[in-house]
């Protein structure tokens, strides 16, 4: 332990602590702006400085550790002068455009202006300028960027994708991509944790806002909205709601109200691509087990950001992907068939909606291969904050609505699909099927062994015995089919490293593109931390436990639809909507 004094009061804390971590373990709060908790520390905005007796110059109390006897203080005249100093030339360099930002009201920038107190922009000269760059998923705006280099760790050390870098020098600076080429050219996954982590406008989800109200106000379409679960448990946060509260009515009721004309749940194709993914796996697994030719082990594709991480790092691994469709993507293309077939509507006049909390999905839907009769199967992706941005437009109070009800066909849905949600659930969902598909018996929902996970580059291992199974599964006799979750692009890394080497002991893997899972997705509500993680997956299990029925196989919606369209898991037509293939794309998107 250290012990020291901070304005006045003695304090005892860690060694290795910086001052600004062991000043808020003792509720001293010092103003910052580019650190991250457990994150991010560079000291690259100054704004936190502090004065250490002793020392000739204010130090940087995120950079600084505590030692035996420092003498600090947070609060003097003359660091309340140096941080607005430092504020002022910071924002003198920044485009004045609050009204116009998307991040007005909620740029860090602009609170700590407030909480310095700082009234007025006494320097003005050159500005540094900045690219602008839109791509389908996110959009960079760098004459906004404040150099805190946030979004530098969030891409290079929490995803390892490295693609954002801080190039040349002083005044010169800038935070990009090499040699400041388009995001769309380089190998960028669009899973969105720059944009975040970002404290002001430089990086935001390409907004698809205006596209969206011109299909609703365009009478001659019929517009489709379907909603992710986790958009469901982190909307509230936007209007002031605690991070678990769950608004799936009052999400519903509002949609209604903005004027989409059917509302149906991503869930429902949850539960029917667990259907899909759990057959492919398992005809795969027969195929090895009689010595074919078959990839193993099978990853999931839910998420767009890890096909493209994977297309781009690891082309040679394309075919250890399952070959499933996305849930949204798989009901936008249900949406354009079998229910434009159901109420007589030309696919053409539709228009779907998907709120996700994925920037990736936004690139996903421009793919060609998400594509069936030349309509693309999602015609719009909006993040959950466009969402939340969309509502208060339209000046609806969702504390005042009552609860409304998703429209049929796709209405109904499992337990197992809320957890798509989180890091683990779309293995703890194929696993509740498959074990009851191939043994005839339920699996005791306490001996399930896969755990929430909420933070990046952790690796959990699952082991399912399969013993007396059911005669068409004969083959799988005393086998014990071995998986593993990643949360993170991180750890997709070490997984397919092991893959490349030949030393994977994998059957099926896991692996969400952002860490924790789709709640804490690119376009969720900023801050999340892992405390907010944790919360909202708290209210996702929370719903899995809540509902009806808790299995995939058992939501008699899917079943009513393979026995009037679909017909069988993995037949023609379910080859045909549901299922898609991938491209070799190299670090540059030279396409093969």
């Amino acid at each position: 332990m250290i012990n020291l004094i901070i304005n006045d009061k003695p304090v005892s804390t860690m060694a290795g602590l910086t001052i600004l971590e062991a000043a808020k373990q003792n509720k001293i709060d010092i103003p910052n702006l580019c650190n991250l908790e457990g994150v991010h520390k560079f000291g690259a905005c100054r704004l936190c400085v502090v004065e250490v007796e002793g020392s000739k110059n204010l130090q940087a109390s995120c950079m600084v550790q505590v030692s035996e006897g420092m003498v600090v203080h947070t609060n003097t005249d003359n660091v309340r002068k140096v941080r607005k100093n430092l504020f002022e030339l910071m924002i003198s360099n920044h485009p004045q455009d609050c009204l116009h930002c998307e991040r007005n009201l909620k740029c860090e920038l602009q609170a700590m202006g407030k909480r310095l107190g700082v009234t007025q922009d006494r320097f003005a000269g050159q500005s540094s300028g900045g690219t602008n760059d839109s791509s389908p998923a996110i959009t960079r705006d760098m004459a906004k960027c404040i150099l805190c280099r946030r979004c530098v760790t969030a891409c290079n050390e929490l995803q390892n994708v490295g693609i954002l870098n801080a190039q040349n020098r002083g005044f010169e600076t800038v935070v990009g991509t090499a040699m400041e080429l388009p995001l769309n050219t380089v190998n960028c996954t669009y899973c969105g944790q720059c944009t975040a982590v970002c404290p002001v406008g430089a990086l935001k989800e390409t907004d698809a806002l205006q596209s969206v109200w011109e299909a609703i106000n365009d009478k001659s379409k019929r517009v489709i909205v379907q909603v992710d679960p986790a958009v469901r448990v982190a909307i509230g946060e936007e209007f002031g709601y605690a991070s678990e509260t769950q608004l799936t009515g009052q999400l519903i009721a509002g949609l209604r109200e903005i004027g989409f004309n059917d509302v149906f749940d991503t869930n429902f194709a949850a539960d029917l691509s667990v259907i899909e993914a759990s057959t492919e796996f398992l005809t795969r697994m027969k195929h090895s087990l009689d010595s074919l030719e078959v990839s193993l082990p099978v990853m999931t594709s839910c998420s767009p950001a890890l096909i493209k991480y994977v297309e781009h790092n690891y082309p040679e691994r394309l075919d250890n992907l399952s070959t499933c469709k996305s849930p949204h993507t798989m009901l936008g293309a249900l949406a354009k068939s079998y229910y434009a077939e159901t109420i007589k509507v030309d696919p053409q006049d539709m228009y779907v909606v998907s709120i996700m909390p994925c920037t990736a999905k936004k690139f996903e839907i421009s793919r060609p291969e998400m594509k069936n009769n030349g309509l693309p199967n999602v015609d719009a992706v909006l993040t959950t904050r466009e969402l939340a941005r969309m509502i208060k437009e339209a000046g609806i109070d969702l504390r005042n609505l009552d609860e409304g009800q998703f429209d049929q066909p796709f209405t109904r849905s499992s337990g197992a699909a809320e957890l798509f949600g989180v890091s683990g659930g779309v293995m703890e969902a194929t696993i509740r099927t498959i074990y009851e598909r191939v043994t005839g018996r339920e699996l005791p929902f306490s001996t399930l062994q896969v755990t929430p996970m909420i933070e990046a580059d952790q690796i959990q291992d699952i082991e399912l015995r399969l013993d007396n199974p059911v005669e068409a599964f004969q083959f799988l006799e005393g086998v014990t089919l071995k998986g593993a979750v990643a949360s993170g692009l991180r750890g997709a890394k070490i997984l397919l490293d092991q893959i490349s080497k030949g030393e994977s002991p994998y059957h099926f893997i896991e692996v969400m593109g952002c860490p924790g899972g789709c709640i804490s997705g690119g376009g969720q509500p900023r801050p999340t931390t892992p405390e907010i993680r944790q919360q909202r997956c708290l209210a996702i299990y929370q719903e899995d436990e809540g509902k009806a029925f808790r299995k995939a196989h058992e939501n008699m919606d899917v079943i009513e639809l393979y026995k009037d369209f679909l017909k069988e898991p993995n037949g023609q037509k379910s080859q045909d909507l549901l299922h898609t293939h991938y491209t070799k794309r190299g670090k540059f998107n030279e396409l093969s």
